[in-house]
């Protein structure tokens, strides 16, 4: 793999990233019902993780010579918490999903600082998957 290509590919994950602050914030402010205020403190707790994802992309990016991304992945419409709490389970799935492969990557690129901190940041979306998940486990209808 060429220093350009994993350039690319880390712009997709900040892409990525940058779309998971403004779902969060979104969804945040869209929460409803008795549990509001819960699952609208659990949305903002997640902008931070995503917020130091974002920020090291970027400066890695910008390390390895390339421009960072600026326009995030879009958003998925959701009308209910429930829908919400699906959408963040899709996206954190896929982070890590995307996040372990880019490890695999970067090790094959030779960089095996980034590959390490990518391999940290499978953990923590996977860790914001099952909470996710647990939400989801009995969360009517």
């Amino acid at each position: 793999m060429d220093k350009q290509t994993m350039i690319d590919y880390l712009n997709e994950d900040l892409a990525g990233e940058l779309g998971a602050i403004i779902q969060y914030l979104t969804y945040a402010a869209k929460a409803t019902g008795p549990y509001r205020p819960q699952l609208s403190q659990f949305f903002l707790t997640e902008v931070a993780d995503e917020q130091l994802h974002a920020q090291f992309l970027a400066n890695k990016i910008v390390a390895l010579g390339g421009e960072p991304a600026t326009q995030p992945r879009p958003v998925p419409a959701a009308r209910t918490n429930r829908e919400m709490l699906e959408a963040v389970l899709i996206a954190e799935l896929q982070a890590s999903e995307d996040y372990a492969q880019r490890a695999k990557e970067a090790e094959a690129f030779g960089d095996k600082g980034l590959a390490v901190q990518l391999e940290d940041m499978v953990r923590d979306e996977s860790g914001h998957s099952e909470e996710t998940e647990r939400m989801l486990r009995d969360w009517p209808l």
